[in-house]
């Protein structure tokens, strides 16, 4: 690919929370750029890009769904992402491959949890966004109060590239700052046809101030602007363009725009803003990838099709059994019949065809250059998150942050040929999600899938059904806790027994202590003269990190806690790794029953939008969940309840919030931090 077409390529995804109009303004845009001939809607399941059962059937977007169009003469490589905190690692890593993105706010709404999320998730990496405040035609709109919720909540500075014309019912179209214009979306065509006329006298004042704001923000990326402003000189609208650019670029500034995509108005200009403020792949800083032999852990790759192959697996499907993973290229070219190396897991990979993705259509391609995004069909080992180059250069990137998964649920066979397809079927799912675990329960032999909630759960048992052909029978969803030690103790370990005609023998002294929320388990390993020699010292970390991966006492994971080794003595011709690992594993359990293991439950940030007159109600039940009240903020005739409560208190919580709200209310929940479990729950499974 020319440096000219890279200059006129564009990797942006649309995120928001749930039912802010992600997947509706995607098919506008698909619309208006000649893709589709037809306004697909979410509500009657015509979408294109909701082009699963599940998401047809339910309304919302559960896989982040990519497709490209044309703007411009620049290629747009779009990504619909998931707006519900189930489907979290959609959102995650699509951003950790897109150079930019469109963040869609509902004008009523305002800033929602998943909003802060998945800005958050932008934020870490540091993708530039423009802004939409969508449904300006709803009762209840306004784009003003959702300005001010991006300065408080995200310490952000959103510029309004528009005014309104018109509001609510009465919202036809916007005035165009920059370009000091009226636009108006004529409904006889579903808003193709764009009227422009001149600012009526009613709002030329506003409209003065608004651009007035604007400039000043371009300012402070552009000297010349800056010194035009103070003598007072026109600015044109290229120049504003140029510098607001510069700031978006560079994560400063936010542009927003005004619009409703049920109603065909505003998407145009949100398309124009793409092309003028996202970046292209030249534009983003080049990755770092480290060498396999651990001597350069910062390796820069410029975006260059022909340097060095380097790309990213960020999403795998199962696609009729196999697997057809999502690739996006940052230096080099992949072709179609390469052979490539897996960075990640260090085994080689084949690339049988290259394909450009319209939703689930398939477009072959033979290859895929540096900055562009495709999938591959062929590569058997690759997994969300894994590294692609060449075998005569291996390189790693960076991986992903996996959330961790909070609820359970058991699932059994109802057939007995369902229990000889499940152990397949499941492999397949697991493939596509990392958010996604399996495991047997050793006393029940029952298989425990573990999700990130339950519409997680209840999409994959789903599946299971229609695409593998897997009735599973399923039990009650359950909190999936962690381990972890109240005090410090320490232990001394001896393992020494003969077996199959060889002595085992391993020393060890350890020592536990508890750590902060949320910092993990660490394990510390005598360094200098007490080293263990060769590769034995890892082994023993590997096999001290298992056993808190594990658990101890109660089957769930050891965590916030940090093992250290002090005494590990290596007798030549004694000592072995069998009989290290052996005293290791026994002298951390008993260490950590010295200093009082303990359960963590995990807590849920909560949001709820309830009626103001049942808000003290709605209150009182969640302190008698063992909830705490974070913020309650009044919104028309309507009040948002901001709180953090035990995700055990709140399993078939929405049925209950509906009785007490006569159906109005809602909330929406996404994984806060471990916090010590209560006493009943402790003595339960044995600990206390």
């Amino acid at each position: 690919m020319a440096r000219q077409k890279l200059q006129n390529l564009r990797n942006m995804g649309i995120i928001s929370h749930i039912d802010a109009g992600k997947t509706t303004v995607s098919e506008r845009i698909l619309f208006y750029t000649g893709e589709s001939h037809r306004l697909g809607e979410v509500h009657d399941g015509t979408a294109i890009m909701d082009w699963m059962q599940q998401e047809q059937e339910r309304g919302i977007t559960i896989t982040a769904t990519t497709t490209c169009c044309y703007w411009r003469d620049v290629r747009i490589n779009l990504v619909d992402t998931p707006g519900h905190i189930d489907f979290t690692i959609e959102v995650e890593r699509s951003l950790r491959v897109l150079d930019g993105a469109l963040v869609i706010f509902s004008a009523v709404e305002g800033v929602q949890a998943q909003t802060e999320s998945v800005w958050r998730q932008a934020d870490r990496y540091a993708v530039p966004r423009i802004c939409m405040i969508n449904k300006m035609d709803r009762v209840g709109c306004d784009h003003r109060r959702v300005l001010d919720q991006v300065r408080k909540r995200f310490a952000a500075q959103p510029v309004l590239m528009q005014l309104p014309l018109g509001l609510e019912g009465e919202f036809a179209g916007v005035v165009d700052l920059l370009e000091e214009r009226c636009l108006i979306f004529t409904e006889a065509d579903l808003g193709v046809t764009m009227e422009v006329s001149a600012i009526p006298a009613a709002l030329r004042e506003e409209a003065d101030r608004a651009r007035e704001r604007v400039v000043e923000a371009a300012a402070d990326f552009d000297e010349a602007i800056l010194a035009d402003f103070l003598e007072g000189r026109p600015i044109s609208a290229e120049r504003l363009r140029s510098a607001l650019r510069l700031g978006t670029l560079a994560c400063r500034l936010f542009p927003v725009f005004l619009g409703s995509a049920l109603r065909n108005k505003g998407i145009q200009p949100i398309l124009d803003a793409v092309v003028d403020y996202l970046p292209s792949p030249l534009d983003v800083p080049p990755v770092t990838a480290r060498s396999l032999d651990g001597e350069d852990a910062g390796i820069p790759l410029p975006c260059d099709p022909a340097g060095p192959v380097c790309a990213m697996a960020f999403k795998v499907l199962s696609d009729e059994g196999r697997k057809l993973t999502y690739v996006r290229v940052y230096s080099g070219t992949v072709h179609a019949g390469d052979d490539l190396f897996n960075g990640t897991r260090r085994v080689p990979e084949k690339v049988a065809r290259l394909f450009r993705m319209h939703a689930h259509k398939r477009e072959r391609i033979e290859e895929i250059q540096a900055g562009d995004i495709g999938a591959a069909v062929g590569l058997k080992h690759a997994l969300t998150g894994d590294t692609l180059c060449r075998a005569e250069q291996p390189l790693q990137l960076e991986g992903l942050r996996i959330p961790e998964p909070v609820v359970s649920l058991a699932v059994e066979p109802c057939r007995v040929d369902d229990r000889d397809r499940l152990p397949a079927a499941l492999e397949k799912l697991l493939w596509e999600d990392p958010t996604f675990r399996v495991r047997e329960d050793a006393d029940t032999g029952q298989t425990i899938l573990t999700g990130m909630g339950q519409l997680h759960l209840e999409i994959i048992t789903d599946r299971l059904r229609r695409e593998f052909g897997v009735e599973v029978r399923t039990g009650r969803p359950q909190v999936v806790y962690r381990e972890t030690v109240r005090g410090r103790a320490r232990h001394h370990e001896t393992f020494h027994r003969e077996t199959e005609g060889r002595v085992q023998s391993g020393d060890v002294t350890l020592e536990i202590a508890p750590l902060q929320r949320g910092k993990g388990a660490r394990v510390v390993l005598p360094e200098g003269g007490d080293a263990l020699p060769g590769l034995l010292g890892e082994e023993l970390r590997k096999c001290l990190l298992q056993a808190c991966a594990t658990g101890l006492r109660t089957g769930y994971p050891l965590t916030d806690v940090e093992v250290t080794v002090t005494e590990a003595p290596y007798q030549p011709g004694i000592t072995t790794e069998i009989g290290l690992r052996a005293a290791a594993q026994r002298g951390l359990s008993l260490a950590a029953e010295q200093a009082r293991l303990m359960l963590l439950e995990p807590v849920m940030a909560l949001e709820l939008t309830v009626p103001a007159e049942c808000a003290g109600q709605v209150i009182s039940s969640l302190q008698q969940k063992r909830g705490r009240i974070d913020g309650l903020e009044p919104r028309a005739e309507s009040e948002l309840i901001q709180g953090r409560v035990p995700l055990s208190e709140l399993f078939d919580y929405m049925g209950e919030l509906r009785g007490v709200t006569r159906g109005r209310g809602t909330f929406v929940m996404e994984f806060s931090h471990y916090d010590q479990a209560p006493e009943e729950i402790q003595k339960l499974f044995g600990l206390g």
